[in-house]
């Protein structure tokens, strides 16, 4: 299968593992690149040095291209910018800031660059900014998410009417059928999130990845949209942040209720009560747990499966 986006990360299938906090460690990226995908390490959950680690520990486990995702909003940019170059990574994942910051600085350290946005808009921001990539993520997402709830169905085609770089969708895939619609849509790609954080190689806590298999339709909600949207399954901290919006909290209020390490609690430490449990909307369609391996060969033969099928109608 070949396309601009093996072509761009040298992969075997356009499908990327979505670069996840707490989920999304070197196990999970390197089984996800000897698998034919691109893996991705999520640094938005890492001090700079354990980042550092965990690249290191990837090298040694796969030898396939491997990128790191970076969140933009997250402290320490600088040092992990300055460590992706120093242990040698050519391919870095932006979101949830300007793409114009860190761009051209990745680009002239011969650094692929791709940019995750939520709207047209800020497709063509990315565009200008010299991105390699588009990654545009649909309302159906998990984690911190796009103030406009555009959908993938909704955004993939719009933002391929406006721009002429590689397309990348994201949002409610989870399927070879949904990466199929979203390839005739227009993207020339996939990213994978929600469905790799049920994997035996993800760095997520076991009654995470439990309760994310046990989830069904209408079980996750976006909130908190005074900060960065974010989609969470409903549990105890979830009711708690819906109580306090029916008294016009302020955002000083919110922020006090968020406290502090609250999706590291959740996620990766398996309080399933007090955590922030960020998912997909797609968890409904998740319903076990299997290695990336099985999970990457599955979707490629529903992808091939499903094409032979649209061939028919």
């Amino acid at each position: 299968m070949s396309n601009r986006i093996t072509s761009l990360f040298k992969i075997k299938y356009p499908i990327i593992q979505a670069g996840m906090i707490w989920n999304s460690g070197w196990r999970l990226a390197s089984a996800s690149s000897n698998s034919g995908i691109l893996g991705l390490i999520g640094a938005g959950s890492m001090y700079p040095e354990v980042l550092r680690e965990h690249i290191q520990k990837c090298k040694k486990a796969t030898n396939k291209p491997f990128g790191v995702n970076v969140p933009m909003l997250y402290p320490n940019i600088e040092e992990i910018m300055h460590i992706i170059v120093e242990e040698g990574v050519n391919i870095v994942f932006t979101s949830a800031g300007n793409p114009k910051t860190w761009t051209t600085w990745l680009k002239e350290r011969g650094i692929t660059v791709v940019h995750v946005v939520s709207s047209v808009k800020f497709a063509l921001k990315a565009q200008q900014a010299g991105v390699d990539a588009i990654v545009a993520e649909g309302f159906e997402a998990g984690g911190h998410n796009g103030r406009d709830e555009t959908t993938t169905l909704a955004l993939i085609p719009m933002v391929k009417e406006k721009v002429q770089i590689p397309l990348i969708a994201a949002g409610g895939i989870a399927t070879g059928q949904a990466m199929l619609a979203t390839m005739i849509l227009g993207a020339d790609g996939v990213q994978i999130g929600s469905r790799f954080v049920a994997s035996e190689e993800s760095s997520a806590h076991d009654a995470f990845k439990n309760i994310v298999v046990e989830a069904k339709e209408g079980d996750t909600q976006l909130t908190l949209k005074e900060f960065a949207p974010v989609r969470l399954l409903k549990n105890d901290f979830y009711n708690q942040i819906q109580d306090l919006y029916k008294k016009s909290p302020t955002t000083e209020q919110l922020k006090e209720l968020l406290g502090r390490a609250r999706a590291k609690k959740g996620m990766f430490e398996g309080d399933l009560n007090e955590g922030e449990l960020e998912i997909g909307q797609v968890s409904g369609l998740i319903n076990d747990i299997k290695p990336v391996s099985k999970i990457v060969e599955d979707i490629i033969k529903e992808f091939e499966d499903s094409k032979r099928e649209v061939s028919k109608l």
